[in-house]
């Protein structure tokens, strides 16, 4: 396995030191309801910590809920409500949402409130180390004490003067310097500290809560590369300042924006919420799960609600090939159980074999390069392909074993490839899977209609009823001894 490291901007190789391996993710600040944006990030993290269990690697995933910060003390004002409600609130929404797209929870999820004292501490030990220094209640980091600042987003002095959000203030030693510790403010949350009340910077959680849980050292950090700088180009400098362990992160892993148009999408700006995109119904979770997945993680997504829809077409066309092997198995068993002597069908079963194994070579080496997930879905494309074309190959014929066994390999490989990536390929929000009890009544009924229209020997209207269920519903049917039968092709 290859990953691409911000840090070093290349790709390396995967080693894990340890196991299981140490994953975290910077998560929600919970000012407002989760938008698209979240969305792509947890859904890229969780796939990257379900494909490193395919290959075998254990993870423990932590992931934090900024549940203190300027923006939601302002959500809390918007609403009307104090900030612990208001974030309390967005928390909520965010299981809700993450948990219909099939996000698994972290090992542990942290809660800066939580962290409160070993805040205080990392602080205190970075003021002894000599990195950090206190101003009138306020603690600043001193940048210029680690020499490696800028390591990881790659800025030169002037380049992180001009883009980082600095709040202006005289009595920085260095204006690159960030906050620590803040001093209270009229109305504001606060907790006691040596310095006087206060609350943390938004920096110094991270370092802490990561630390607490995976140690002075991590394997994946996760994030939006919005963050890279000033965020976690901070986070590197405290923390590595603190421990002395270097490097504090060995892979880090950032997700590509997604946006409107040109605008990144974002609580303070523009933005479409996972309830709106979902409360239709017309975008299956699963599908909206696909489409997040569509691209390459790193690169920046342009919302669009023709590839949302595209993504849903692509989803049924795997769910209703998953119903297919499913109906097709349960047609074949009796007759598996009842076939004697040798089957014909052997060549054809050893193709989709051959096809099942080089597919899967294809979908491995896709996410094994830097978890590449549009490579991974078009394998999962050609999978369903050819697994279609086994399954309108069978004409209804006797039924060997070696069909049956084939029909189970190919639905075992479908699930596992789906499963990887974290696509359900049935819609857990209905009773049903990708074909509804309505469209699949609507299909029974048309097949009943042409077998008696070929019964009365009523050629041309069996043949509309055959371009029918092909135009209309992606079916094909099959004419065979035991009466007709359907598929839904690729």
């Amino acid at each position: 396995m290859r990953i691409y490291n911000t840090e070093t901007k290349r790709k390396e190789t995967f080693e894990a030191t340890e196991l299981p391996v140490k994953m975290y993710v910077c998560g929600l600040t919970p000012k407002n309801e989760p938008h698209l944006g979240h969305a792509r990030l947890f859904v890229v993290n969780d796939t990257v910590r379900r494909y490193l269990e395919f290959r075998g690697y254990p993870v423990r995933y932590i992931q934090n809920f900024t549940d203190i910060d300027d923006k939601i003390i302002a959500a809390g004002q918007r609403e009307g409500i104090p900030p612990s409600v208001a974030a309390r609130r967005y928390t909520e929404s965010y299981f809700r949402d993450m948990g219909r797209l099939n996000v698994r929870q972290a090992d542990e999820f942290t809660y800066v409130t939580e962290f409160i004292p070993h805040i205080i501490e990392m602080v205190r030990g970075l003021i002894t180390r000599e990195h950090a220094y206190v101003v009138d209640g306020d603690v600043y980091f001193s940048v210029p004490s680690f020499p490696h600042y800028g390591r990881l987003s790659g800025r030169d002095e002037e380049a992180m003067l001009a883009g980082a959000r600095i709040e202006p203030d005289e009595r920085k030693h260095d204006p690159r310097d960030f906050a620590l510790w803040k001093s209270a403010k009229p109305g504001e949350p606060w907790w006691e500290s040596p310095w006087g009340n206060g609350r943390p910077g938004w920096h110094i959680e991270c370092s802490t809560m990561a630390m607490r849980t995976l140690g002075e050292q991590v394997d994946i950090h996760g994030g939006g590369s919005d963050l890279i700088f000033p965020h976690h180009e901070n986070e590197i400098a405290q923390s590595e300042s603190y421990s002395g362990v270097a490097p504090f992160a060995r892979y880090w892993l950032h997700t590509g924006m997604l946006s409107l148009g040109s605008d990144k999408m974002a609580h303070s700006g523009t933005f479409v919420t996972i309830r709106s995109v979902l409360a239709s119904g017309e975008v299956p979770p699963p599908a909206l799960r696909t489409y997040l997945l569509g691209q390459h993680y790193r690169a920046n997504l342009v919302y669009s609600d023709e590839q949302v829809r595209a993504s849903v077409v692509r989803w049924q066309r795997w769910a209703q090939t998953r119903e297919t092997l499913l109906r097709l198995i349960a047609w074949a068993e009796p007759r598996a159980d009842q076939a004697t002597g040798t089957t014909e069908r052997g060549e054809a079963e050893r193709r989709l074999a051959e096809e099942r194994a080089r597919i899967r070579a294809d979908f491995i080496a896709a996410m094994d390069d830097d978890f590449n997930t549009s490579g991974a879905l078009s394998a999962l494309d050609e999978l369903a392909h050819r697994v279609n074309d086994y399954a309108n190959d069978l004409n209804g014929e006797t039924v060997a074993p070696a069909t049956l066994a084939a029909l189970r390999a190919a639905l075992a490989a479908l699930d596992e490839l789906a499963g990887a990536v974290g696509i359900s390929l049935v819609d857990g929000e209905t009773t049903t899977t990708a074909l509804s009890d309505e469209r699949r009544n609507a299909i029974e009924a048309l097949v009943t209609q042409r077998a008696e229209a070929r019964a009365r020997r009523d050629w041309a209207e069996a043949d509309r009823i055959r371009q029918e269920l092909d135009e209309r519903y992606a079916v094909v049917v099959k004419d065979t001894p035991q009466g007709p039968t359907w598929l839904v092709h690729d």
